[in-house]
């Protein structure tokens, strides 16, 4: 077995990884469930990938972003649902139908009326989504109502940012980001009646009440909570490693220094932050 440019080498490696008698161990016993987080964790890579501005790393995990969809799809055609090729027909039908100014004729030649056009096949999909759920008897679907475009499969920060999005657009929204901060008090407040109560359940409503406010705030005032956070944790990185650098270049480790010691560090880092963006 060789490497190669052709999709078909991935999906020949693939099948002989899963292969019951001479594939790999670790492979064959996976399932959708147990591949799942690698799968989340593959797109987080790649978005660092693309903020670290690295492309060598960035086709790499593309790549390994790929091998998961067909890792997927293998799993789905031994079971006799759908191949990568039925993957493939899908999502090349939906651009294709979304697309009809540049695939068809249509009107819609700015930005604006293609992203009104969008709206209205999408709606169409979800129509005959419906119908075709309702037909095979498969339940309730998942994407039905106002909000059943924003998918639950996203980081919990993003999720509640669309959602507040989408009920936004038919006015259900705050006039100004003050009265969101009043919002912000008063869940703090209900978080600090929990945690004196000692209740787990109402401590964590409570704490996902506060964080939903938060990413409110943020979208008020234009900043995506998610990259708001992911620069913090940025930071966070940076501040620690100051720590844990002066700790060994004065002969101290992480575990025997003292909270006040660390701290007295972590203020250390954030002066010579403010330093250097003056």
């Amino acid at each position: 077995m060789e490497a190669s440019k052709d999709i078909s080498r991935l999906i020949e490696i693939m099948e002989a990884l899963r292969q019951p008698e001479t594939g790999c161990p670790w492979d064959i016993v996976q399932t959708f469930e147990t591949i799942k987080p690698y799968t989340v964790e593959e797109a987080y890579e790649v978005a660092d990938a693309i903020e670290r501005n690295d492309m060598d790393d960035l086709c790499d995990e593309l790549g390994d972003m790929l091998l998961q969809v067909v890792f997927h799809s293998r799993i789905a055609q031994e079971m006799g649902e759908f191949s990568f090729g039925d993957v493939v027909h899908a999502v090349t039908s939906k651009m294709i139908r979304r697309h009809p100014h540049v695939f068809a004729k249509s009107d819609a030649d700015t930005p604006e009326s293609v992203k009104i056009q969008w709206d209205v096949i999408k709606a169409q999909e979800k129509r005959d989504r419906a119908q075709r759920r309702a037909q095979q008897g498969t339940g309730e679907d998942s994407k039905a109502g106002f909000l059943g475009s924003i998918q639950r499969a996203q980081p919990a920060l993003t999720e509640a940012l669309k959602l507040q999005e989408q009920a936004a657009r038919v006015g259900f929204d705050w006039s100004a980001p003050e009265p969101i901060l009043d919002k912000i008090e008063e869940e703090i407040r209900e978080l600090r009646e929990a945690l004196e109560d000692g209740k787990p359940e109402k401590v964590s409503d409570e704490l996902g009440d506060l964080i939903f406010a938060l990413v409110n705030i943020g979208r008020h005032v234009k900043v995506d909570p998610e990259n708001a956070l992911r620069g913090t944790n940025t930071k966070f990185r940076r501040r620690f490693r100051h720590i844990e650098t002066t700790l060994a270049d004065n002969g101290e480790t992480l575990e025997a220094a003292t909270l006040d010691r660390m701290e007295q560090l972590w203020q250390e880092a954030k002066a010579i932050e403010r330093q250097i963006t003056k």
